[in-house]
């Protein structure tokens, strides 16, 4: 069994409560419940965060979310259940998380058909703090349930 190396919250209370407190503005921002979930599950799905990836699905579902959307989540170019804004917001999720290239014009440009500024600046802010909540969460080997 794999052993939970740290908790920030207790290591580093004060960024801690600052990645808190910008996640209390993004639910309270602009951007959609069930877009904000599926972009956080993304990312998590990409980064191999399954301490992020179980509280977000199970945060999704509470949220009425349902699983077959969940399951194919992870194949999503492929799947016929997400709407055109969900998949712009999706694939700005891959290419951000992935930053191979950066994210490409297409791609910009189809956020701005599906959502409006102050949406695609929240867009912006959850992607980023989500791979930042991986990247904390990877390295310290947070498990569901910690």
């Amino acid at each position: 069994m794999t052993v939970t190396r740290m908790k920030l919250a207790e290591t580093a209370p004060g960024p801690s409560a600052a990645f808190a407190a910008v996640d209390r503005s993004l639910r309270e921002g602009p951007l959609d419940p069930v877009v904000r979930e599926l972009v956080k599950i993304r990312a998590s799905q990409l980064n191999g965060c399954v301490y992020c990836l179980d509280l977000h699905a199970a945060e999704a579902r509470r949220n009425g979310e349902g699983e077959d959307r969940l399951l194919q989540l992870a194949v999503w170019p492929e799947s016929e259940l997400f709407t055109e804004a969900e998949r712009a917001a999706l694939a700005y999720t891959d290419q951000a998380t992935r930053l191979v290239d950066g994210v490409d014009d297409p791609t910009w440009e189809a956020l701005a058909e599906h959502f409006t500024p102050e949406e695609i600046g929240a867009l912006v802010a959850q992607v980023a703090l989500i791979n930042a909540y991986n990247r904390i969460g990877v390295p310290t080997r947070r498990r569901p349930g910690d």
